[in-house]
């Protein structure tokens, strides 16, 4: 209504000057239409300006919105972790049976988070120019919602600490805790507790009955914008101005930050790369493509992302309403980020990562605290959902490589189509021509035949390689006959993968070196293998080393000896 009420006055002075130049007799007709055109220019362009500003969205002025005093006061801290610095145990530490029993627990070493300080300083890896950025000064307020699950408590407190103490305050509205049914005792009262002692006045915890804190915590929000992220994280240095600006300048974009490594050992903070571009194969793993060649490097300004990684984003709250938030029938976890993705895309939104803005996640580690939640085949129905609403026809693709999803219940579709419907939504097909235009590059839908497929026997020991489900774990070798004996794809992408995205990955090049598994990438380097069959060996073309077994039983490389039986691998379908 107060949009209204200024376009209303601006056109009643517009009538009024209208007048006025009729009743001017001696000008020329031609002058009187100029100036006729040129006042309504100027008084278009004030409606525009003002509904702007009423709008929030004109920038008043720059401003640099670094808190110096903090960084100061942080470059004199010392101790336990600060500046993001490793904390490793020692030996009489690593054997303590608290140390593996948090470790089970969580997926990181609880012990060693419970060592550090609750705040502790970081380690700036944004890029240099990102220091002299200054951004709007009436930007909007925020509401961070942190989803949790059993989390361990000074994880969960330093996420938040750092939010309170690295965000502007005239910015900041509320820290929303959304606890999805934890079950641990000092998620309650203790933290409870903390929050009360320490004053946390705008910290404020939400409990509910399952796995749905995103859109609990959306509901109850109040910010202009709103940012979602999870509750193992730490925010780097001016992490919000960076984010909020491209929401200012265009209610309709989601922006991400750069997301950075929390080691989960012993909590070093790390930078991960200068920033790529996410999509999905047609198994809908979530993958990683290289930024687009026009871009700056190392990147700066924000850049066009198709589809986001998760958990961390930024979205203004009367737009995110508008969408339909999630959708409220995905079940625990899986097609989020593809629901929201596409959704954003298609309905006239755009999407952005911000390299200026990082937030720290610790990635778990082999051991992964939640068990079958008991539900049946959640993921192929999340997934289900989604292609049936936004994909179209694309949505065969994936049903082939999946036919468990074809066959999936996906519920009730009514709500999200008539979302898309209202909101005249474009196809997938625009997607994938105008957003994901290479995606045929990386991760075609038509894929060429494997060339090799089957378990690998090695000869000098009879033993074939072994499944493992943790990425990051050693690869080992056993029975052929076992449960656990690995059926592999030598891919037209020259990776040796499993049905579950692993690939055998090669992260040194020393002889002896041990072969990890790891999420398959596509961009060969350290997981580009060759078979040759005449000399039954395989051979790693980046490091130019051959795959061999060690008597330890590890897989490794070694230099290429085609005489040597450890060296020779035979495919048994």
């Amino acid at each position: 209504m107060q949009h209204f009420y200024f376009l209303q006055h601006v056109c009643s002075s517009f009538i009024d000057y209208l007048e006025i130049i009729s009743a001017m007799p001696r000008w020329n007709k031609v002058l009187k239409w100029v100036f006729v055109c040129c006042c309504g220019f100027v008084m278009y362009s004030v409606a525009l300006f003002g509904q702007m500003i009423l709008e929030g969205r004109a920038c008043l002025r720059q401003k640099d919105w670094h808190d110096y005093k903090r960084q100061k006061a942080d470059e004199a801290r010392s101790g336990i972790g600060e500046h993001g610095k490793p904390y490793i145990l020692s030996k009489q530490q690593s054997v303590l049976p608290l140390v593996d029993k948090l470790y089970r627990e969580n997926g990181y070493s609880g012990y060693v988070s419970d060592l550090l300080p609750l705040y502790r300083s970081t380690n700036d890896v944004r890029p240099k120019a990102c220091l002299r950025k200054k951004y709007c000064s009436n930007l909007p307020s925020v509401s961070v919602v942190l989803p949790f699950h059993n989390e361990h408590l000074s994880v969960l407190l330093r996420s938040v600490y750092s939010i309170l103490y690295r965000s502007p305050p005239e910015l900041l509205v509320e820290v929303i805790l959304v606890d999805d049914a934890s079950t641990k005792p000092e998620l309650r009262e203790t933290l409870d507790e903390h929050l009360s002692m320490n004053k946390m006045d705008n910290v404020r915890v939400l409990r509910t009955m399952g796995a749905n804190g995103k859109r609990e915590g959306a509901k109850v929000a109040t910010g202009d914008v709103l940012v979602f992220m999870d509750a193992h994280s730490e925010v780097g240095y001016n992490w919000l101005p960076p984010l909020l600006q491209p929401i200012m300048e265009n209610r309709r974009t989601v922006t991400s930050p750069f997301i950075d490594v929390i080691d989960c050992n012993t909590f070093a903070i790390r930078a991960q790369g200068s920033g790529a571009r996410g999509t999905f194969d047609w198994r809908f793993y979530y993958k990683n493509i290289p930024l687009l060649n026009n871009t700056q490097m190392p990147p700066v300004d924000p850049f066009e992302n198709p589809v986001m990684a998760g958990g961390y984003f930024a979205i203004d709250r009367s737009w995110f309403e508008e969408l339909g938030r999630y959708d409220e029938e995905l079940m625990i976890w899986g097609g989020e980020q593809y629901e929201l993705s596409f959704k954003v895309w298609q309905c006239h939104g755009r999407i952005l990562d911000v390299p200026c803005s990082h937030v720290a996640h610790i990635y778990r580690c082999k051991y992964v605290p939640f068990g079958d939640p008991g539900i049946g085949d959640f993921l192929s129905r999340n997934y289900k959902r989604v292609a049936e609403v936004w994909m179209d026809e694309f949505k065969e693709y994936l049903y082939q490589r999946n036919p468990r999803m074809r066959q999936a219940d996906a519920g009730d579709l009514s709500k999200q189509l008539a979302i898309r419907k209202k909101l005249k939504c474009k196809s997938f097909k625009w997607f994938m021509t105008n957003v994901m235009f290479d995606q045929e590059k990386y991760y075609p839908a038509y894929e060429p035949p494997s060339l090799y497929a089957g378990s690998i026997k090695n000869q000098l020991s009879g033993l074939c390689i072994q499944f493992d489900e943790n990425a990051k774990s050693v690869v080992k070798m056993g029975n052929c006959n076992s449960l656990r004996t690995a059926r592999f794809e030598l891919s037209w992408r020259s990776d040796l993968r499993l049905e579950n995205d692993l690939c055998l990955d090669s992260p040194h090049s020393a002889p002896d070196s041990a072969i990890i598994f790891y999420r398959c990438h596509g961009q060969k380097g350290n997981q580009a293998w060759q078979y040759y069959p005449n000399s039954s060996q395989i051979y790693q073309t980046a490091i130019q080393k051959c795959l061999a077994y060690s008597p330890s039983g590890k897989v490794v490389v070694r230099h290429c000896r085609e005489g040597d039986a450890s060296q020779k691998w035979k495919w048994q379908k």
